[in-house]
């Protein structure tokens, strides 16, 4: 999903993350942010770096700048929120996954992440997710709330939104840019929640002007 920014990240060391079952990551047992968190960690040779997370990858950006505050140079938060809505929904979801599979929730999910009808690949890509490591995510989303610990964020932070994101729409973004001591809130123009690939032009100027 971030291809379209590689051209940003051109003459850059860059480390792409894939939570547990997602992509060629198994399945781990891992019930937080903060788990996953600590995961990325491990990936990152780096004494310092920046982050660049959407939707719950902004979430594993948000911990690991509470927790590593030393290693995160810079932040970009994107489509992101520091709680997501009611606990009990990510709950009956990851069963309604366990359950019937990601089929069962796949044409809910792209109508959320695409303003427009969305290239088939993408719904390839979230079916080929591990059901089991997806339903998990959802269980560290729903235990996930860091509204009361932004402040603690040192880490310079761009909060980017999708205009028309039902899922993290920019009022969210707008807690994360009013709480976090230094930040600043971007809202990309008909954009969901993937406004990295369905703005990828102008997210990536927003990029590169803040790496």
């Amino acid at each position: 999903m971030w291809d379209l920014q590689l051209p940003a990240l051109s003459g850059r060391d860059a480390v792409v993350v894939e939570h547990p079952g997602h992509g060629s990551e198994p399945v781990a047992e891992v019930a937080s942010v903060a788990d996953l968190a600590a995961r990325a960690l491990e990936q990152v040779d780096a004494d310092r770096f920046a982050f660049v997370g959407l939707s719950l990858g902004g979430a594993v950006g948000m911990q690991i700048a509470l927790d590593a505050p030393d290693r995160v140079e810079k932040l970009v938060l994107a489509c992101t929120s520091a709680r997501f809505g009611d606990p009990q929904q990510w709950l009956d979801r990851a069963a309604t996954v366990r359950a019937d599979g990601l089929e069962a929730i796949a044409d809910a999910v792209l109508a959320r992440w695409f303003v427009d009808e969305p290239d088939p690949r993408w719904r390839e890509m979230f079916l080929s997710v591990d059901p089991e490591g997806y339903a998990r995510c959802c269980e560290a989303l729903a235990v996930w709330d860091a509204r009361e610990a932004l402040a603690r964020i040192q880490a310079p932070a761009l909060a980017i939104a999708g205009e028309s994101d039902p899922s993290t729409p920019p009022a969210y973004l707008g807690e994360l840019a009013e709480g976090i001591p230094d930040a600043r809130l971007e809202v990309l123009h008909n954009a969901a929640h993937l406004a990295n690939i369905e703005r990828a032009d102008e997210f990536n100027r927003l990029l590169e002007g803040w790496l």
